[in-house]
């Protein structure tokens, strides 16, 4: 039983039909030839496709490896090009829940190019207030490089207030960055209408392909590549055009945002009932994130008195897989950051999971997971009361 959707998904029947296709025809989209001709033909429409599924123009797209690639891209590129423009630009404004993706390569910056890393704080819910952007920005609004705030976070769920926050940083002419990796499919993510500078999607949280993304860039927003070579993607981002891949994204994209609402409601539903099964069995248990700006298909849960490690390790015997909400580093479990932020403790921010639901989840798999942790709280509690 799978409930780590927002990990990774299946690939959808569809994505593999039409990559197993591509996959048998032999070309490369930068050569002249007859054969490169079909395979950039096959590129520009897989552009398309993309762009007109996230309201985008197809020169607005550059496709990347996945998501932590077009996050490298925007946080290094746009802050090089900012800084090369007026070096007074050094500051680099992120969420304190922003995925790994975003954090490491905007710390990495600070510690090596000589960036000046700021996190914005997020309230008890994990969201940015629009006013907290605005006093950050005012506080030196010539020194600003960049702000990067997600769509929806990976692991409470919790959905951002984007067209605000983007709408202060145009104000001041400030480059707006968006992981919107979770968000597509679920969530109306339209690229132009929320008015922001550049935005992440990947295909691997879609039912598509691992190793196929893109960066959206807006007209105008010209980062410093970070990889050099061929000058593919408006040399941007160089690197030979992956076009079995880039076509099983656009597929994978496609459906998602043709069935978005359908499947929003469905997986709210379910989600809805799980949430309510668990809290039947384990009363004290606590849902973070947003009570209705969230994913539909996640529910990150608190359980006091346990580990979330020895949680995950009890349902994965039982075929129950999911996530817990803390990030391992060289096999020491640490407590999340997401929830720290959000002014957790640092035990309930290691008691918890992040149940994520998506295609193929059903009522099944609901019951079988409210079956089973009752039990696996109870053993969980006594392992680290025994262990105290």
């Amino acid at each position: 039983m799978y409930l780590d959707h927002a990990a990774t998904t299946p690939v959808r029947p569809e994505v593999i039909a039409d990559m197993t296709e591509e996959f048998g025809v032999l070309g490369n989209a930068s050569s002249l030839h007859g054969a490169g001709r079909r395979a950039r033909r096959v590129v520009e429409e897989s552009r398309e496709a993309v762009a007109d599924a996230l309201g985008a123009t197809p020169h607005e797209v550059v496709f990347t490896s996945g998501g932590t690639e077009a996050d490298n891209l925007a946080i290094k590129g746009l802050y090089w090009a900012r800084h090369q423009a007026d070096p007074a630009r050094r500051r680099i404004l992120v969420s304190a829940v922003e995925h790994h993706a975003v954090l490491d390569p905007a710390r990495w910056m600070a510690d090596h190019q000589g960036a000046v890393y700021e996190e914005l704080p997020v309230d008890s819910y994990g969201r940015v207030d629009p006013q907290t952007l605005r006093a950050a920005i005012r506080r030196d609004p010539a020194s600003v490089a960049l702000v990067s705030v997600m769509w929806a976070n990976n692991e409470v769920g919790t959905v951002q207030p984007i067209g605000e926050l983007a709408a202060i940083a145009a104000e001041y002419a400030i480059p707006f960055h968006t992981d919107a990796v979770q968000a597509v499919g679920t969530e109306t993510v339209d690229f132009a209408a929320a008015g922001v500078s550049a935005l992440t999607v990947t295909g691997h949280k879609l039912g598509g392909p691992v190793g196929a993304g893109a960066l959206l860039l807006a007209r105008g927003v010209d980062p410093v590549p970070v990889l050099h070579g061929g000058g593919q993607e408006r040399e941007v981002r160089s690197g030979t055009l992956m076009t079995p891949l880039l076509r099983g994204l656009a597929t994978a994209l496609r459906l998602a945002v043709a069935e978005r609402q359908a499947h929003a409601a469905e997986l709210a539903r379910l989600r809805d009932e799980l949430v309510a099964s668990v809290r039947a069995v384990v009363p004290d248990a606590q849902l973070n994130g947003h009570p209705t700006e969230r994913l539909a298909g996640t529910a990150h849960i608190s359980f006091p008195g346990c580990e979330g490690d020895a949680l995950l390790m009890l349902l994965d015997a039982r075929g129950i897989e999911c996530s817990t909400g803390s990030a391992c580093s060289a096999g020491v479990a640490q407590a999340s950051h997401v929830l720290l932020a959000m002014g957790a403790d640092p035990d309930t921010a290691r008691s918890s999971l992040r149940l994520s639901l998506g295609h193929g989840s059903s009522e099944g798999d609901v019951k079988a997971f409210a079956d089973a942790i009752g039990p696996a709280v109870e053993r969980a509690r006594a392992a680290r009361d025994k262990r105290r």
